[in-house]
């Protein structure tokens, strides 16, 4: 099933999607919820962030590529790979939907990189849960595009500009539920271009390792979400660019890049 979030007329809601329908629900999706009569063509709405976050959590060097490449990058010998998922916050000022802007800022330098990423949105309450108890917390999931200015997240060991400066966490279009990563494949478009094509589910640590490491000193509450990472190596973009993350199973978070003031 795939859910949405979507503004009509001023007035926001979640839907089911139906093919090119969306059915307006009350209620939220992991709660008790009720379909309603109303019925919406789906390009007639505008599509919001799936879910506002309680909590907004992600996950760093959790793809055995994206390790390697970047550990390159960085001048180190070895790449360095961790014994427990390394997690930590994003800011939800920084969301926009799919088909809203990027701002690239006037002064962010070249390194302004996406990285397109499978995202779990909890449906229970669960803390200090096994890996299997954590599995079934899950609700469902979207795509997210962390975009980072590196230069920024070099300097600013708390990512509070290179990583969460306003617009820089894309997420979207849809929330599916009833899929699982193992079959999912990413595919990351650079202005209509594949730059990257990926196994999803092929994590060093996957979704439910990481909420359970996550839930061992904090509850993770429904709604919140876990990002879980990304695979190869990414490419600068720009202003004018699009970029685009394809999910199998969930659908494709495309947005533009555009310049600051």
């Amino acid at each position: 099933m795939l859910w949405c979030r979507f503004e009509k007329d001023g007035r926001a809601s979640y839907g089911v999607v139906e093919g090119e329908t969306v059915i307006a629900v009350e209620g939220e999706p992991w709660a008790a919820h009720r379909r309603t009569e109303r019925k919406l063509p789906l390009a007639s709405v505008k599509l919001l962030v799936p879910v506002m976050p309680p909590t907004f959590y992600a996950i760093g060097s959790n793809y055995k590529n994206h390790v390697i490449e970047r550990s390159k990058v960085k001048g180190f010998k070895e790449p360095k790979f961790y014994d427990r998922p390394r997690v930590g916050y994003r800011a939800n000022s920084a969301l926009v939907a799919s088909g809203e802007d990027i701002v690239k800022p006037a002064d962010s330098g070249p390194r302004f990189e996406y990285e397109g990423e499978l995202v779990a949105v909890i449906g229970k309450r669960c803390r200090n849960v096994s890996p299997q108890q954590a599995t079934a917390c899950i609700f469902g999931w979207t795509i997210g595009n962390d975009v980072t200015e590196r230069d920024w997240q070099k300097n600013d060991p708390t990512n509070l500009r290179g990583k969460n400066a306003d617009t820089f966490k894309p997420m979207g279009p849809f929330i599916a539920t009833g899929i699982e990563p193992r079959d999912m494949i990413t595919t990351v478009r650079l202005n209509g271009e594949q730059v990257h094509k990926f196994p999803t589910g092929d994590m060093l640590f996957n979704a439910g390792e990481v909420i359970s490491d996550i839930s061992k000193t904090n509850t993770l509450s429904p709604g919140d979400v876990v990002w879980l990472g990304t695979d190869e190596l990414p490419k600068a973009i720009k202003v004018g660019d699009t970029i685009e993350v394809e999910i199998s199973g969930i659908g494709v978070l495309r947005n533009r890049v555009v310049a600051g003031q």
